[in-house]
C-alpha cells in the first residue's frame, strides 16, 4: 500500500473520496493525452491494484470513458486511455444588462451547444427574467437530448455581488435588483447537481483560466458589458476577499469629479469605459445591442472621429484604474474580455498609453491580453464551477447512484 492509501482505521472513507478525486483530476489535467491506469498509477504515486479499483468507478459513475489502446512499454496488453466523458455536461447559463445566454458544456470542456437573446433586463423582476432564461435553458436540455449528453447541473452567472449559498443577489445596481433571491434550481429540473450561482466577472475570469489557453496562473480579467467587472486570479485560484467584492473594477474612481454611477458613487471606470458609456460618446443611434456593436465597428473602422475619441477614452481610463491595481496588487497581466476583446485592436493601445503615464514599466504590451473567449467565457466558467465541484467530490454522486448507466 502506497503512502497515499494509508489511513487511520474508520478513515478509509476519506481517503477513498481524496484518492477518486486525485485520479479524476489526474485524467481532467491530461486534457487530450488520455492516459492509461498504467501512467496514472506512475503519476499519483497510487498502486495500480488502487487505480484500476479507482477507475472502474469512475467508469461505471459515467464520470470517466475508455477510448483506444496505448500501449505503455515494449512488453504487456496495451492499456486503455481515459478521459472525463463527453457523454456527461453542464449548462452554463448568464443573465446580463442586455442579454441571456447559454451553453452546453462536456466534462471535457467543449462548448457542445450555445444560444443567446437580446433581453432589457434592466429593471425587470428576477421572476421575469429567470423565466426568460428557463425557455433558453430547455433549448440547452433539447441540444443535449440530441448530442447525448446527461445534464449533471448547472452554473448561473449575473452581474453582481451574489451571496452563493443563499441563491441571494446581494446587488447588482445594473439590473436594478437588490436583496433578490433567485431559484437557480428550476431552471434545470432534475440535474442531481442542481445549479450554482455565482458573479459574471469571476465566472469570466475562472473561464479565461480554464479554457482561454493563456497559460498564466496570476492575473486580472476585466470583463466589459454594459458595466464594468474584474476577476482576480491568483495562483490559479480565485481571490474573492472576505466579503465576495473583489474585483470590483468598474467602480473604482477615475475621475473625482465625474458623472454618477449606478453604485451611488461618481466618477467611476464604469462610466466612461460601460459599453453605454461608449455608445453614448460615440453618437451611435439607438437599437439591438448586435447592430450597436456593428455600427461602432463600422465607424471605428472608417476612423470616424467621434468613435474613435470615445474608445480611446474608455481604453485611457481603463488603463488608469488599471495603473492603480497594478501598484496594488502586483499584477503580472490583464486579460481584456467581453466588449473590450471585439474592441482589442482600437482599445489596447489606449490602455497602454494609461498605464504607462499612471503606472510606468509595471506592465508590458505583452502583459497585456485580449481574451479569445469573448462572451463564451462567462458560460465556460459557470459551468467549469460545477465540473470542478464534480472532480473534487466523486464519491458523493457514485454513492448516490445518481450517474451510474
Amino acid at each position: 500500500m502506497s503512502v497515499n492509501e494509508q489511513a487511520a482505521p474508520g478513515r478509509v472513507g476519506d481517503v477513498r473520496r481524496r484518492n477518486l478525486s486525485l485520479v479524476l483530476d489526474s485524467i481532467a489535467k491530461t486534457g487530450d493525452a488520455k492516459p492509461s491506469r498504467a501512467q496514472l498509477a506512475a503519476g499519483t504515486g497510487l498502486t495500480k491494484a488502487a487505480v484500476s479499483s479507482l477507475v472502474a468507478d469512475l467508469v461505471y459513475s459515467g464520470l470517466v470513458s475508455e477510448v483506444g489502446l496505448y500501449r505503455d512499454g515494449e512488453r504487456g496488453r496495451p492499456g486503455q486511455g481515459l478521459e472525463l466523458n463527453t457523454r456527461r455536461g453542464v449548462v452554463g447559463m448568464e443573465i446580463n444588462v442586455d442579454y441571456l445566454a447559454v451553453g452546453l458544456v462536456d466534462l471535457g470542456g467543449a462548448l457542445r451547444f450555445t444560444s443567446m437573446v437580446e433581453s432589457h433586463n434592466r429593471g425587470l423582476a428576477p421572476d421575469a427574467v429567470m423565466a426568460r432564461l428557463g425557455a433558453l435553458a430547455a433549448e440547452a436540455a433539447a441540444a443535449a437530448t440530441k448530442e447525448g449528453v446527461e445534464i449533471l447541473g448547472g452554473g448561473l452567472a449575473v452581474p453582481g455581488l451574489v451571496d452563493e449559498r443563499n441563491n441571494l443577489v446581494i446587488s447588482a445596481p445594473n439590473l436594478h435588483w437588490e436583496q433578490e433571491y433567485l431559484d437557480p434550481g428550476a431552471l434545470l429540473e432534475g440535474a442531481p447537481l442542481g445549479v450554482r450561482l455565482s458573479n459574471e466577472a469571476n465566472s469570466a475570469a475562472l473561464g479565461e483560466l480554464w479554457y482561454g489557453g493563456g497559460g498564466q496562473a496570476d492575473f486580472l480579467y476585466v470583463s466589459g458589458e454594459v458595466g464594468v467587472g474584474g476577476g482576480v486570479i491568483i495562483g490559479s485560484e480565485l481571490f474573492m476577499g472576505p466579503g465576495g467584492s473583489a474585483g470590483e473594477l468598474g467602480h473604482v474612481v477615475v475621475h473625482p469629479d465625474g458623472p454618477p454611477c449606478s453604485c451611488g458613487g461618481a466618477g467611476c471606470l464604469e462610466t466612461f469605459a460601460g459599453q453605454e458609456a461608449i455608445f453614448q460618446a460615440a453618437r451611435i443611434p439607438e437599437g439591438s445591442l448586435s447592430e450597436r456593436m456593428a455600427g461602432l465597428v463600422a465607424a471605428l473602422v472608417s476612423k470616424e472621429p467621434k468613435a474613435s475619441k470615445a474608445v480611446h477614452d474608455a481604453g485611457r481610463y481603463l488603463g488608469v484604474a488599471l495603473a492603480s491595481s497594478a501598484r496594488l496588487m502586483d499584477l503580472e497581466a490583464v486579460v481584456l474580455g467581453g466588449h473590450f476583446a471585439e474592441l482589442g485592436d482600437w482599445l489596447k493601445p489606449a490602455v497602454l498609453e494609461g498605464l504607462n503615464r499612471h503606472a510606468p514599466g509595471l506592465l508590458q504590451s505583452a502583459d497585456l491580453r485580449v481574451s479569445g473567449l469573448k462572451h463564451s467565457g462567462t458560460l465556460l466558467g459557470a459551468a467549469g464551477q460545477m465540473i470542478r465541484s464534480v472532480i473534487e467530490s466523486p464519491l458523493e454522486l457514485i454513492l448516490a447512484g445518481k450517474l451510474a448507466t
